[in-house]
């Protein structure tokens, strides 16, 4: 199987996010698959609304991995996107696939499907950590393309600016998918083949 090029990294970030959902991301021995990811832009809740020596991977680059540590606790994953703007992914939630012994080992015997629950878990699952910070996809972390059957849509968790932007992604058949319950509940459902739509697309504009 072939990793995702750059050129599908390239794109805008709300073209790329969806399309993340359903694919099979490799780091060392383990395998997940993706099943939930939030779209972060030039919008207030993004690193990259403003730049900083941290956030500058956004407004440089794109197929690039983009780690730092949330609230001095936990790591999260992106991948940067948008040649032409600034943009990345963060990686919600994904399904262990392979590797399980290994994720385990870090994460304590919890159930298969909480392994990788949420952005700090997924990133303590696989053992990520800064020194991924701004290496290339398809050096030490791969991402293959993969499908979802079903695709989902709902505002962004745990933020305090631009609350309003449906742009967190899942698919909703998996019980991998973090979020509070009514949230996920409440999500719309993404029609087949409408989802290469650009950030400013009326569509994602209005929840």
């Amino acid at each position: 199987m072939t990793c995702l090029t750059p050129d599908f990294f390239a794109r805008p970030t709300l073209d790329v996010a969806p399309d993340l959902v359903g694919c099979i991301l490799r780091y060392r021995s383990c395998l997940i698959r993706i099943v939930e990811v939030e779209a972060y832009a030039d919008d207030e809740a993004s690193h990259g609304f403003r730049r900083t020596p941290r956030s500058a991977i956004m407004h440089d680059s794109f197929g690039h991995v983009y780690v730092y540590r949330s609230y001095g606790v936990h790591f999260c994953l992106n991948v940067t996107t948008d040649r032409r703007g600034t943009g990345a992914v963060l990686i919600r939630a994904g399904e262990a696939v392979e590797g399980l012994r290994h994720m385990r080992k870090r994460r304590g015997e919890v159930a298969d499907h909480v392994l990788c629950r949420g952005p700090g878990n997924l990133t303590c699952a696989l053992g990520v950590t800064l020194n991924l910070n701004e290496s290339r996809i398809g050096d030490a972390l791969h991402i293959f393309p993969g499908t979802s059957k079903r695709l989902a849509c709902s505002t962004r968790i745990g933020i305090s600016k631009a609350k309003e932007h449906p742009w967190r992604f899942f698919d909703p058949d998996s019980l991998c998918v973090s979020g509070p319950k009514e949230l996920n509940a409440r999500a719309r459902e993404i029609p087949p083949g409408n989802r290469l739509l650009t950030p400013r697309s009326a569509h994602w504009a209005n929840p």
